[in-house]
């Protein structure tokens, strides 16, 4: 089995880049939704990208913002991949293309729905499994997702309630190609704890060679 991919959400400071990186971490997550404890400026975000080695990608998190609005931010910071998170049309995620990691919230009435209908879609390079709320730290029903993403053509990412403690059931029974963890990883809210990423890591890991 490959192996999986891990990335931290939320970085707001040196000290957690920093932290990700050791720990072996694939990706960060830069947030610019406004209102959300993790939101980070974008110039700020640009300043952090600055610190990331040649294999740590850089995602930047959205939801709902208009085609012309992310180009602007995107000509700030213009990070590797776009996640979006909100009720965006195909037309918003093509423009935000390629390679977006759309998100799709597990429980809703239309999940099964909206799963199958981003595989398909030629700008979305992976589908991201969230909770009904991003970055409440409530798990899933990981078998429920399973059911639903083992047959899916494009990459899944798993989040939604991730921590140390449990992320390892949840690769056995997802086989996701990546995890996505943000408020599994802080000592508060927003705030990045060094050695809970590592011990996420380490735990994915193990999950891995299991």
């Amino acid at each position: 089995m490959a192996r999986t991919r891990i990335k931290i959400c939320g970085i707001r400071d040196e000290d957690a880049v920093y932290a990700a990186i050791e720990a072996g971490a694939d990706a960060v997550g830069f947030v610019f939704v406004g209102g959300s404890p993790r939101y980070i400026k974008p110039e700020r975000a640009f300043e952090l990208m600055g610190l990331l080695t040649p294999m740590v990608v850089s995602v930047g998190v959205f939801q709902d913002m208009e085609a012309d609005e992310f180009g602007e931010l995107e000509q700030v910071c213009p990070v590797h991949h776009a996640q979006l998170h909100g009720q965006e049309t195909p037309e918003t995620v093509e423009a935000c293309g390629p390679d977006v990691i759309k998100a799709v919230r597990f429980g809703t009435p239309t999940f099964e729905e909206d799963v199958a209908r981003w595989d398909v879609d030629e700008s979305v390079a992976a589908v991201l499994i969230d909770g009904p709320s991003a970055g409440s730290g409530e798990a899933l029903d990981w078998a429920a997702v399973a059911r639903v993403t083992e047959h899916l053509s494009t990459p899944v990412f798993l989040a939604g309630g991730l921590t140390a403690a449990n992320v390892g059931e949840a690769v056995r029974l997802v086989r996701p190609y990546a995890v996505d963890v943000s408020s599994g990883v802080e000592s508060s809210r927003g705030v990045k704890d060094a050695g809970m990423i590592a011990a996420f890591c380490e735990a994915v890991r193990r999950a891995d060679g299991a």
